[in-house]
């Protein structure tokens, strides 16, 4: 199935159905009087948080919603029936715009979460509702009203609790692949990987779930590579884990570089805590091990002096090495910072 995070969808929702005009004409009774009954109530756009999705693709093959109009008011006092409703089933994560692509309607974060987007209008009265004590016999009825119309932008942005940032090829989706059951594509040229991709990661008897994203280059907040459009499925991540190739030219550049793209996609990407690990050092010598590492440290602390870390951490995706002591780190902030999010306010740490 193919990845689709973004859609422009057109909705309308149901017209209200008319009232009717009708008398009441039967043997033996005298005064029958009107009896138009009135019309149903046209039927609502609703979009609807579900279960089982993780992709907008259905949205790519119908991009039109439209609610049924009510039915129409009958004699004998019946009033219509109200229309069915459209209904958008989304997966969790969604957030809705108006067309502008800034605007939040509503944003898309439980199962069963549901938003009205379009009314459906209201019926007519039918004949028998303008009775009067002078006008016993009217014989007018009101039209249902229009529904609603208008265009939104569904834009997914994944549910993670960590999520994998990096320059490509610096091994996220080995990462991945090793410490979850996620089997993203993995080849030795950039850009392998084109969608996001989650898995749920296991340590110490703790469980979270693991975002990757496509790798970012220079200049991607200008539209360079596949653009930093990505970013936005990391946002709601409670920490990152920023690896950086061993096998490159030069880990603090390549540090920086990321660095400078967070920053220029906002959102507060660049203040979520952050775990920098050296990856591939099964590919590199001690003497190269060690330099990178050193310019990874200083870059670093060049970045955020106030950060009180003694130096990045080092693993191999291929040997195992330095994978545990990266996932209790990632433990230890996202785990740790749900539970305190689910907690009762009442037991929730105080901060000044």
């Amino acid at each position: 199935m193919k990845f689709l995070d973004q859609a422009k969808v057109y909705l309308r929702s149901g017209d209200g159905g008319a009232g009717c005009v009708s008398f009441r004409r039967e043997k033996f009774i005298e005064f029958g009087g009107p009896d138009g009954g009135d019309g149903g109530r046209g039927g609502d756009v609703v979009a609807e948080c579900v279960d089982g999705l993780n992709t907008l693709i259905d949205f790519r093959y119908q991009q039109h919603f439209k609610a049924k109009t009510g039915m129409h008011g009958m004699g004998k006092n019946r009033a219509g029936g109200r229309g069915a409703d459209a209904v958008l089933k989304a997966p969790v994560g969604t957030q809705i715009f108006e067309e502008d692509g800034e605007t939040l309607i509503a944003d898309l974060t439980a199962v069963g979460q549901k938003v009205i987007l379009c009314k459906g209008g209201n019926g007519g009265f039918g004949n028998a509702h303008f009775t009067t004590s002078t006008n016993r016999a009217p014989r007018r009825a009101n039209p249902g009203l229009s529904g609603e119309e208008r265009t939104v932008i569904l834009r997914l942005k994944l549910i993670a609790d960590a999520g994998l940032i990096g320059l490509p090829n610096a091994g996220k989706s080995t990462f991945l692949s090793r410490v979850t059951a996620a089997r993203p594509k993995i080849a030795d040229y950039p850009f392998t990987t084109l969608y996001p991709g989650l898995g749920v990661a296991r340590v110490d008897d703790r469980e979270f779930v693991l975002a990757d994203i496509p790798g970012l280059i220079e200049g991607a907040h200008e539209g360079h590579g596949l653009g930093d459009r990505f970013l936005g499925h990391v946002e709601r991540c409670r920490a990152l884990l920023h690896l950086v190739d061993a096998t490159g030219e030069h880990a603090g550049r390549d540090y920086k570089i990321i660095r400078a793209e967070l920053s220029a996609y906002g959102a507060g990407l660049d203040q979520k805590p952050e775990i920098v690990a050296l990856s591939k050092i099964d590919a590199v010598d001690a003497e190269t091990l060690k330099k990178q590492r050193d310019r990874l440290k200083r870059a670093m602390r060049a970045s955020n002096p106030d950060d009180g870390s003694h130096g990045p951490l080092t693993l191999s995706s291929v040997s195992g090495a330095g994978i545990a002591e990266a996932l209790r780190a990632l433990a230890q902030f996202s785990v740790e910072a749900k539970e305190e999010e689910s907690a009762p306010a009442e037991n929730r740490p105080w901060t000044p």
